[in-house]
């Protein structure tokens, strides 16, 4: 009796089972139909539209589950590509590299001609623009070559400036290049006078790569800081072109002249382009003011050295002695 109990039951479980299957079948088959029919709308989309809101967060966790697989797959892809791509990928990578250094190149060499081009337009320069091709600048560098020659209007004593203020002066020239004596040589001195104080002087190279500026009498006013530039005596250099800063100034006891040490301001940085200045302006000499000023100054340090007095001083007394 027991066993035809038992027997009955699961009769009737696999029957209900079946019934359910039945109806689920049913029920996917007439979904699947109305899914189909694109202008079936009403109960099934509102339906439709709460089942897939019920899933979004599983699908959305799916996918982010499945992600890493995804990553790994595609490094093991990559690992695993044929030698062929990998070494296009490579001369890509470095086709794009060298692609990257030539337009920095270009950038930098378009900074440094806007600022020659400033410059030159700034002091008015008549001049002709070259490249630097051989000698660095360092203080055991006296000069350097540029592409410049004879057949561009290069000639010997011409000044030669970069963005920042004047370089040297044109040394030696052949047809298609042109050496460049820099301030900086001890062979070299330039007129100069200090920009605030408008003191004149003579700026000159030392051996260290640094400039003095030289002849400047003891009572007259220079600091540290101060800028020194070109002051257009004697026709050769533009006046106004920066030369210095100055780092040192020694006023001793009974000394003439000041001991005065600067720093040039255009050949503490490498450079590659520079002006060749071939013509100057009449605006681009020492004024008359600068020139009787100077002038001034020689003599009364003419006279110091002699130990000349200054006119109306002692020539009475003389006048006296001779009377009596």
């Amino acid at each position: 009796m027991a066993a035809n109990s038992s027997l009955s039951g699961l009769g009737k479980n696999d029957d209900g089972r079946l019934r359910t299957f039945i109806i689920l079948v049913v029920v996917s088959l007439v979904l699947f139909t109305l899914s189909c029919r694109p202008e079936t709308k009403g109960a099934f989309d509102f339906v439709k539209g709460i089942s897939q809101t019920a899933t979004a967060p599983v699908r959305y966790i799916g996918t982010l589950v499945t992600l890493p697989f995804q990553g790994l797959g595609n490094v093991v892809g990559n690992l695993t590509a044929p030698e062929a791509t990998l070494s296009e990928l490579q001369d890509q990578n470095e086709q794009l590299i060298a692609e990257n250094a030539l337009l920095r190149e270009q950038a930098l060499a378009a900074e440094r001609l806007e600022a020659l081009l400033e410059l030159k337009n700034t002091h008015e320069l008549t001049s002709v623009g070259a490249r630097v091709i051989s000698g660095s600048v360092d203080s055991a560098t006296s000069s350097i070559t540029i592409d410049k020659g004879s057949i561009d209007g290069i000639e010997v004593g011409m000044p030669v400036t970069d963005s920042l203020g004047l370089v040297g002066q044109i040394s030696e020239v052949t047809p298609t290049t042109s050496i460049v004596r820099l301030i900086t040589d001890e062979r070299s001195g330039v007129s100069a006078m200090v920009q605030e104080s408008r003191a004149q002087g003579q700026a000159e190279g030392a051996a260290d790569g640094s400039l003095r500026l030289s002849l400047v009498s003891g009572d007259q006013k220079v600091e540290i800081g101060d800028l020194v530039v070109t002051s257009g005596l004697g026709g050769v250099f533009p006046k106004g072109l920066p030369l210095g800063v100055v780092t040192s100034v020694n006023r001793g006891d009974g000394d003439l002249y000041q001991t005065i040490i600067m720093r040039p301001v255009a050949l503490t940085a490498p450079f590659e382009e520079v002006l060749v200045v071939t013509e100057l302006s009449d605006g681009q000499h020492a004024s008359k003011e600068d020139a009787e000023a100077a002038e001034r100054q020689d003599i009364d340090a003419s006279q110091n050295i002699q130990g000349i007095p200054e006119e109306g001083e002692g020539g009475e007394g003389q006048e006296d002695g001779e009377s009596s």
